[in-house]
């Protein structure tokens, strides 16, 4: 029997391709961000709903599994900082991202699904001195009665990129779960994620490589880590994030004889493990932040195919 789930959250449908790839059927999508639904149909063929909010668990079909990537930057620290610095809310204080736990709440609640897998940054255990997770946890161990299992997972070993995420499985059986762990012989090396015919329009102007160099300089005299990330051709690079389109500059790419470049968008989605047949009919400004908001798609699909296989026993 064919496993249904449902994508909610979905960005630009990373996870639906992992637990498609994993034997399963994608039953109903959900997805606010409207450039982010364009390239979700383009590959598709169908729009998500929108906004969870409005949309009442009872037009939701029945489904085996719940997945949700639910947003990350009210408990990331870029996030937190950056709101504490405004002066805003943010966890679930935060009035329009914070509360949307909440909604998987109620779609579990009313659904009742066997099982569900939700995603995360890291930051999430340790947000508000561990309280947030706290509650997370006791919602859907205490109130919604799921067996609950969590582990942080880099997904190093999948693509050459540093990205931690915290993932909760969560199953109404009483089974027991391992989160899967792969580490191959040969690692995934940066440069095999690169193209070879790269437009200039990619490489940063004399301008601002001046400014990210002299940035770094400042910080690094004041012992602070901050600064650009020239990346190791034959290692991996650091965490690919939504703001990677304001000037690249976490993940340049070395050149022979001229100033580093930023990725190009098919490069980032191939660093997110992404396939080439992967469409992207946005800006490239909007891809960036696409890919940046999405998840490790081989990741995701070992651990889709641990969860099936647990659960079919």
């Amino acid at each position: 029997m064919i496993l249904k789930f449902i994508d909610l959250f979905a960005g630009i449908g990373g996870t639906r391709i992992a637990f498609e790839k994993a034997g399963c059927r994608c039953v109903f999508s959900s997805e606010w961000d409207r450039f982010a639904q364009v390239t979700y149909e383009k590959n598709f063929g169908e729009k998500p709903a929108g906004d969870i909010r409005e949309i009442e668990s009872s037009i939701i079909p029945d489904h085996d599994i719940l997945v949700a990537g639910f947003p990350c930057q009210p408990f990331s620290i870029s996030g937190v900082s950056k709101k504490n610095a405004l002066g805003k809310p943010h966890g679930f204080n935060d009035p329009t991202q914070g509360t949307l736990f909440f909604e998987i709440k109620r779609i579990l609640n009313d659904k009742r699904p066997r099982a569900f897998l939700l995603e995360n940054v890291k930051n999430l255990q340790s947000h508000n001195k561990k309280n947030t997770f706290k509650i997370i946890m006791d919602t859907l161990e205490n109130e919604l009665g799921y067996n609950v299992y969590f582990e942080v997972l880099d997904a190093v070993h999948y693509v050459p990129q540093h990205r931690e995420r915290i993932f909760i499985a969560g199953f109404k059986e009483k089974i027991k779960f391992k989160f899967p762990y792969s580490e191959p012989e040969n690692k995934p090396r940066f440069k095999d994620i690169l193209e070879k015919n790269v437009d200039d329009k990619y490489t940063l102007s004399d301008h601002l490589w001046e400014y990210l160099q002299e940035y770094a300089k400042k910080h690094q005299e004041k012992g602070n880590g901050f600064g650009f990330g020239l990346t190791d051709l034959r290692g991996h690079s650091r965490t690919l994030s939504a703001r990677y389109y304001k000037d690249g500059s976490e993940i340049l790419v070395p050149q022979n004889g001229k100033n580093p470049r930023r990725l190009t968008p098919r490069e980032c989605a191939r660093l997110m493990g992404f396939p080439d047949s992967f469409e992207i009919p946005v800006s490239d400004t909007q891809a960036y932040k696409q890919f940046g908001n999405s998840v490790v798609v081989p990741l995701v699909m070992d651990i889709a195919e641990e969860m099936i296989k647990t659960m079919r026993k």
